[in-house]
């Protein structure tokens, strides 16, 4: 039996994906159906610990009201005789959507719990598949569409700077897109405005540091960093962005020149194209030793009567100077 009502199906199988946005689809979908049934009941089951009386009880008429809205997490851990249950429900509510209580099932991917997800969809239900998120083209988009989702837009290179601190926390990175919507009336939503939020990160700190080294501003760079470190940041954290800022650039390197194609480099367009212009004047010679300074300067922040401070001092000075002896 297919299911003919799109998003609006009385039984829908949220499938996978990135767990937060999995849960955003559930709570999106429960919202549009509370605005089609205001008087329902909501109620929430986990199939891990309900069985088949406690489902059909939620699905039925109760003093309250004729129908319901009932969100069903964890459906891979459904037992067979609730599995069988949802079935038997499922054939019913695609039969008589206008007049069935609407079920929102919520499932974390992977083949357990596959049988119950193919019979449902058999049955009718609707299976809507979750993004995963994995890529950064993909949580690039996410951040994109998070603004848009609040009705505003963003500079790419300041939704560049989210995914790069917080893509591989996509709770955190949708709630500062929100908290920046809600602060900011800038439309788009600028660098600044981010980096504003930003600042406590020793991520963003060490890419401002290294940005500032790169483009030769050898005390300044230095004062940033002192500054950082004197309010609180570990050296270690600004060694680590320096890092990945040199090893974005020796792989621009690598590609301008051909030795790896930008799918092998696999690093997003927008950081590709800012690595390739930040360039100019460096040699694989200086890229090598500012790399070799930095892996020593890692280990100084690791050894008992080491001078973090002073190394980060030694491998901004070389950045600045391209990796030039001088």
């Amino acid at each position: 039996m297919a299911n003919k009502a799109g998003k609006n199906a009385p039984f829908t199988i949220v499938f996978g994906g990135d767990p937060y946005l999995n849960g955003q689809t559930v709570r999106d979908l429960r919202q549009r159906a509370r605005q089609r049934r205001p008087d329902a009941e909501l109620i929430e089951l986990d199939a891990g610990d309900a069985d088949r009386y406690e489902f059909d009880e939620a699905v039925g008429p109760s003093l309250l009201s004729d129908t319901a809205i009932v969100t069903v997490t964890n459906l891979q851990n459904a037992d067979d005789k609730l599995a069988d249950a949802m079935i038997a429900y499922c054939k019913e509510a695609c039969a008589d959507p206008k007049n069935a209580s609407i079920v929102i099932c919520q499932h974390e991917g992977g083949m357990k719990g596959k049988r119950v997800v193919d019979q449902l969809e058999k049955a009718g239900a609707r299976k809507e598949t979750v993004a995963d998120l994995k890529k950064a083209d993909a949580k690039l988009n996410f951040t994109i569409g998070r603004f848009e989702r609040n009705h505003r837009r963003v500079d790419p290179a300041a939704a560049q700077q989210l995914v790069a601190v917080l893509g591989e926390k996509t709770g955190e990175l949708a709630a500062m897109c929100d908290q920046l919507c809600f602060d900011f009336d800038d439309d788009p939503i600028g660098l600044n405005r981010v980096n504003q939020y930003l600042t406590a990160n020793p991520q963003v700190t060490g890419f401002a540091v290294a940005d500032t080294a790169v483009a030769g501003r050898t005390a300044e760079a230095i004062i940033q960093m002192r500054s950082a470190v004197e309010q609180g940041t570990d050296p270690i954290a600004l060694i680590g962005a320096l890092a990945m800022k040199l090893r974005s650039m020796a792989k621009a390197s690598a590609v301008r020149s051909g030795v790896i194609s930008q799918a092998e480099a696999k690093m997003n367009p927008w950081v590709l194209k800012n690595a390739q212009r930040q360039l100019s004047g460096w040699t694989s010679d200086g890229m090598s030793r500012c790399i070799r300074l930095l892996a020593w300067a890692d280990e100084q922040s690791k050894t008992n009567g080491g001078d973090p401070v002073y190394a980060l001092e030694r491998c901004l000075t070389a950045i600045s100077r391209k990796g030039r002896e001088s």
